[in-house]
């Protein structure tokens, strides 16, 4: 079992930045390949990001690209998601996911664990 935590949601104007982190406990963190999705109300829960368990592969969706930024500190069992330019479409509630397999890691049942989630809103 692993257990995840985010943090770090909160309140910014457009063009503001805000930084996500997701703290893992239980089974050996390294082992796993991470990810982070978001969902707002009305709407299926989405694809942000992933990072491979070594930290040297990450992907993005189209939507974020060149504006999130997801890393990772296997020695602090923790991942970021470092948010730039935000834009209000990006409001949502923000998880992350992990997975000690390698399946679909664009989709949501790529992932075994998932936190809570953290709230992220983007005012205009």
């Amino acid at each position: 079992q692993v257990q995840l935590v985010e943090s770090g949601g909160g309140s910014v104007q457009a063009g503001g930045s805000l930084r996500l982190s997701c703290v893992a406990s239980g089974r050996t963190f390294s082992w796993h390949n991470m990810g982070w999705f978001r969902q707002a109300p009305d709407k299926e829960r989405e694809f942000v990001a992933y990072i491979i368990r070594s930290g040297d592969t990450t992907d993005y969706a189209d939507s974020v690209k060149g504006r999130l930024t997801v890393s990772r500190d296997t020695a602090k069992n923790t991942a970021w998601l470092q948010m730039n330019s935000l834009k209000p479409e990006d409001t949502a509630v923000y998880y992350c996911a992990c997975t000690s397999g390698w399946r679909a890691p664009r989709t949501t049942s790529g992932y075994d664990y998932w936190g809570q989630g953290t709230q992220v809103t983007v005012s205009s």
